[in-house]
């Protein structure tokens, strides 16, 4: 019972909803990004390299073996071109991510105030002090 109650105290912390709301608009905006990539700018490198798409660049390892329409064995094939794509996905997802993480951090600075001078000792500490080291003499 002692597990149930931990976790449920975990499971309640506002820092696990915040995680799992930050997850789920994540999932969302990884579909922006890999729509951004797959139909906006893969099109427009395929337009300015005279029409080459990533995603059919693939080296075939077995070619499929068809019996008249049928498909017997489906083609074997290590399929880059749509590997080079993901990594698009990655890169602008993680720029983001980047830009959202020093933005915060920027914002956090200005928030904190500056640390207070550290404050000397007092007359009295002071006195006391020499005091103290004129006993000792």
């Amino acid at each position: 019972m002692g597990l149930f109650k931990e976790f449920k105290e975990f499971a309640v912390k506002g820092n696990v909803m915040d995680m799992a709301i930050g997850v789920v608009i994540g999932g969302a905006f990884g579909k922006i990004v890999t729509s951004l990539v797959s139909d906006i700018i893969m099109p427009l490198i395929s337009a300015a390299t005279g029409g080459l798409t990533f995603t059919n660049w693939k080296w075939v390892i077995r070619e499929a073996v068809m019996q008249g329409e049928e498909v017997v064995k489906p083609e074997l094939a290590l399929t880059w071109g749509n590997f080079i794509q993901v990594i698009f996905d990655f890169i602008i997802i993680a720029f983001c991510i980047f830009l959202v993480v020093k933005g915060l951090n920027k914002m956090k600075k200005k928030e904190e105030p500056a640390p207070a001078a550290p404050a000397g000792p007092t007359q009295e500490e002071l006195l006391t002090e020499i005091r103290d080291l004129l006993k000792n003499k």
